[in-house]
């Protein structure tokens, strides 16, 4: 798959160029790689709001715009939630947007607030709650939509390390009870390893796999745990060598 982008001086940039991958119904997958090698692009071409230059794309066999945004849900890397909607309305927002009613849309959203550790934050505006708070809610967001494919865009980059680790063992957690095929993209190599069955390393812009690592570790896995054992600190170095080219 190759992406290219006009500008007005020059020849076109090209972000992506014979970018090849491929993702197992249920697998969680990882993308790493440098800052502007065109990570965000991969997402928004897969999610159907962008299309290739060249190359095929299929989500759950799919392979056009409106058919690759039916099988996807995807979630940006700001959590975008509507200031004057109190939780529960932001969270059955994408349920609206599908043609649900509103009062069956909230009556869906309303029993995963306890899983989600959001219980008696249901009327709660965006401006009241945490970081944590507004990422889950955004992702219960995702998730109500019921697409079989998530894909997430830097999900926890704008938490603190102390936040963001909880939350990576949370979304390890919801994941586990509520499978779904994920494609991640992160720039946090432990992120990547604690949550992903394999993880595809991108080279600088014009970006293609450079390399794939499978994450051959035990699951449930906790962060604070995994990052003090041998096999996990192998799998990094191999990592970020892959990284630096």
């Amino acid at each position: 798959m190759t992406r290219r982008y006009p500008r007005r001086r020059g020849g076109p940039i090209t972000a992506l160029e014979q970018l090849d991958l491929r993702v197992r119904a249920g697998e969680v997958v990882a993308v790493v790689g440098p800052s502007g090698c065109g990570k965000s692009t991969l997402l928004e071409l897969v999610a159907g709001l962008q299309d290739p230059d060249a190359g095929r794309i299929a989500v759950a066999n799919g392979a056009s715009a409106s058919e690759r945004r039916a099988a996807s849900a995807f979630m940006p890397q700001h959590d975008l939630l509507l200031p004057w909607r109190d939780a529960i309305a932001n969270a059955a927002l994408a349920l609206e947007c599908a043609g649900v009613s509103r009062g069956e849309a909230r009556r869906r959203a309303a029993p995963l607030f306890e899983r989600f550790g959001l219980a008696q934050f249901e009327r709660a505006r965006p401006s009241e709650l945490s970081g944590g708070m507004r990422q889950r809610v955004a992702f219960l967001r995702t998730l109500l939509v019921g697409r079989p494919v998530l894909l997430l865009d830097e999900p926890f980059g704008a938490l603190d390390s102390i936040t963001r680790g909880s939350m990576q063992d949370w979304l390890a957690d919801t994941l586990a009870s509520e499978p779904r095929t994920v494609l991640l993209v992160t720039h946090d190599v432990d992120e990547a390893l604690v949550l992903a069955d394999r993880v595809a390393i991108l080279s600088p812009r014009p970006a293609h796999v450079r390399a794939e690592i499978r994450v051959d570790l035990p699951r449930p896995r906790r962060r604070r745990e995994l990052v003090t054992k041998p096999a996990f600190a192998g799998l990094k170095a191999r990592a970020l060598e892959a990284l630096e080219g």
